[in-house]
């Protein structure tokens, strides 16, 4: 156990933009496949925070091997910003349609009422 974090931790400085485009690509991926196929409009909105979160990801990455100073980490506080009032709202829509249909499934919400 004592040579694999030995191995890890001389690994973790060869850690390339390439590694986080791939984490990057896999998130973004298991989100919008989260978003595709779930009918309940909790897991959309969490196929939507991992979108978010890859997008975060990639504007770090470049910030950081990309040479720009700290543009890439501004933005991704204002992405992480715009995430928590978009759960906010997003939460209070599915909290009022839960209490007007008893039911939170995408497919089943056929008609908004008044």
């Amino acid at each position: 156990m004592e040579t694999f974090f030995a191995e890890f931790i001389r690994w973790l400085p060869k850690v390339g933009l390439s590694h986080f485009l791939i984490v990057s690509a896999i998130l973004f991926a298991l989100g919008i496949y989260g978003i595709s196929t779930r009918r309940n409009a909790i897991m959309v909105l969490m196929g939507v925070e991992l979108v978010l979160n890859a997008a975060n990801i990639n504007f770090v990455a470049f910030s950081r091997y990309g040479g720009v100073n700290f543009d890439g980490q501004v933005a991704a506080i204002f992405v992480i910003i715009l995430a928590a009032a978009e759960a906010a709202v997003a939460l209070a829509i599915v909290l009022n349609i839960y209490q007007r249909f008893q039911t939170v499934n995408v497919d089943e919400i056929s008609t908004m009422k008044e």
